[in-house]
């Protein structure tokens, strides 16, 4: 994200605290937007509320509120700023899941903007592939969905139109915005295969070097893509001009002259672009604690995976214990089994989601949680709705069904208004940086989205790739409601910890009787039915010892950044009216939480 890599949490761990921190390298001299030009991550008010990882996408969403617009509105045009400033992890070339309450109706819905695969590409099309090969290539980049995920979004549920709610990403296209330390670094990580490429080496770049700390990024090229998409519609990416310029340079990257890398061409064509739909589906739907949790259905793994994982440790089994650490990464462990056994595109898979979610399901599985850790790989339990009773053994036995490979970056964003509409949205381009390949002239980072099939050979996987089909994802967003009225609503970046980070969010609020800040700030693990638990080196120093003594083995996190999990965002309604925002104190330099008005009444 554009803030300073965490050097160190520096959490106090015994309450999950930790004081706000200015990124490292923040620029000497001010932005060029207006408004608060520090990065808080906690905002409390009434009128509506905005969190982002990203100050500049925080003030846009929030001055669409401002200016009457919904909560829909708000997270779109968040969503399209964060492509400006956040073009690693976003953009209008990639895709995404949101969860969204809609208060008139009182219900909850999603809808589903997930890159597809082009109607060329077959299970093999990734086999004997370096995976470092495919993620630098035209064969990586997915049909984008996010264009029309926007659009299908403002129709159903916004008042503005996508001309009106791209205005605050083309303001900041161009007038720029300021480079931080993440931003350099993320371009530096990148910057050997940014060259490679000449439109991507002239953007991000200039001179040959990275753009550096404390100056002013601009992207005219992009201020022109956005504003000719808000004149001509989403028919211009899908299936017009726009589209072809994609396909064109799907199909033959642009490569620098005298560039040594094989870019493998892609299989995209304009009928896949005038195929693509964004589709609005039923969320997940669990009970814990006698509240609702809301989350995103297949091809996203996210609703599901943290939904069974809530029914297990509601279910553990009762041995004086109440639900702790132990239990939370035990029913993370079980419930990635499942989800890497089961879960896929539900137009291509028979996902067996009505089990996973069953209670049925999650007490025989919540029976395999014993005193000490259990041994990963485990075996996939069998959602069927035959549930027998507890076995006599804590033991499970042994499968091949391990995580596979998933980029670890997108970013998420959570907004309401003054109505009590809410949005959890979650929008990626795949690895930081995507394929790196920007379309000449355009402004645009391409996904490489397609790198989340698995790549095989690996008869029966429900994730191997098809024509059309959408890879499986971890994206999490995620709504919570008490009594039918929104509680809680939370989501967070971080490839297949995305999972992990909002269950343990979610056990930390509601289990654990952390605030929200508490919640969000608290050093995490995630186990994701692996032979060790990745965590974060806080949670190793606090807890690893006491785990370690019940089985559980733990490595550090993997970078950039290293030894981070997650950027989330997060809502809480505390009634009456009042709202509390939150985002990152420390984690990739912070976020941006802002309400629209400190006080009842005002700012409307």
């Amino acid at each position: 994200m554009r803030s300073a890599v965490v050097a160190s949490l520096g959490l106090a761990v015994l309450t999950g605290l930790v004081a706000p921190a200015q990124a490292a390298g923040s620029p000497p001299h001010k932005p060029p937007t207006s408004g608060p030009e520090v990065k808080k991550p906690v905002a409390e008010g009434y009128g509506g509320a905005v969190s982002t990882v990203d100050l500049d996408a925080s003030k846009a969403a929030l001055g669409v509120l401002r200016q009457g617009g919904n909560a829909m509105d708000a997270a779109v045009a968040g969503a399209a700023t964060l492509g400006v400033t956040e073009p690693y992890s976003a953009g209008l070339a990639g895709g995404g899941f949101m969860v969204y309450y809609d208060a008139k109706s009182r219900r909850v819905t999603t809808i589903d903007g997930r890159e597809t695969a082009p109607k060329a590409m077959t299970s093999t099309a990734f086999e004997g592939i370096p995976f470092n090969d495919a993620v630098t290539s035209g064969l990586s980049v997915g049909v984008p969905g996010s264009v029309a995920q926007w659009d299908l979004a403002l129709r159903r549920y916004g008042t503005l139109s996508l001309a009106q709610a791209l205005r605050p990403a083309i303001d900041t296209a161009k007038k720029g915005f300021v480079v931080d330390q993440t931003f350099y670094d993320q371009t530096v990580q990148n910057a050997a295969r940014f060259a490679d490429f000449t439109p991507t080496a002239a953007l991000y770049l200039p001179g040959g070097q990275p753009p550096p700390v404390g100056s002013v990024f601009r992207n005219p090229d992009l201020a022109r893509t956005y504003t000719e998409l808000g004149k001509r519609g989403p028919s211009w990416l899908y299936g017009g001009g726009l589209g072809a310029e994609i396909v064109a340079t799907v199909k033959k990257p642009p490569l620098t002259s005298g560039s040594t890398r094989v870019a493998r061409p892609g299989l995209m064509e304009l009928g896949d672009l005038k195929a693509y739909r964004a589709l609005e589906r039923r969320p997940t739907k669990v009970t814990y604690k006698g509240l609702d949790v809301y989350g995103m259905a297949p091809p996203s793994s996210g609703g599901s995976t943290v939904g069974e994982a809530l029914n297990i440790l509601k279910a553990v089994p009762s041995t004086g214990r109440t639900v702790g650490l132990h239990e939370y990464l035990e029913a993370s462990r079980l419930a990635f089994a499942d989800r890497n056994a089961y879960v896929g595109d539900p137009a291509y898979v028979d996902v067996p989601l009505d089990g996973l979610l069953s209670s049925g399901f999650g007490k025989e599985r919540a029976c395999l949680i014993g005193a000490t850790a259990l041994t990963s790989p485990v075996a996939p339990g069998t959602p069927d709705g035959a549930y027998s009773p507890c076995p006599a053994t804590g033991a499970s036995a042994s499968s091949d069904k391990a995580e596979k490979p998933e980029g670890p970056e997108t970013t998420h964003l959570v907004a309401t208004d003054r109505w009590g509409n809410v949005a959890a949205y979650n929008i990626t381009i795949e690895q930081t940086g995507g394929a790196g390949i920007v379309v000449p002239g355009r402004g645009i980072l391409l996904n490489n989205e397609l790198t989340d099939f698995t790549f095989g050979p690996a008869p029966g996987d429900p994730n191997l790739p098809a024509p059309g089909k959408r890879p499986r994802s971890s994206m999490a967003p995620t709504i919570v409601l008490k009594d039918g009225r929104p509680l809680l609503a939370v989501g967070s970046p971080g490839g297949a910890t995305i999972i992990t980070t909002v269950l343990q969010i979610l056990v930390n609020r509601l289990d654990f009787g952390m605030s929200l800040p508490e919640a969000i700030a608290a050093p995490r693990a995630s186990q994701r039915n692996s032979a060790t638990t990745q965590a974060e080196p806080a949670f190793i120093d606090r807890y690893g010892p006491q785990l370690t003594a019940l089985g559980h083995a733990f490595s550090g996190v993997p970078g950039p950044p290293v030894g981070e999990i997650g950027a989330a965002t997060g809502l809480e309604f505390l009634g009456h009216g009042k709202v509390q925002a939150v985002a990152e104190p420390v984690r990739r330099g912070g976020g941006s939480a802002l309400v629209l008005s400190p006080a009842p009444g005002k700012g409307r």
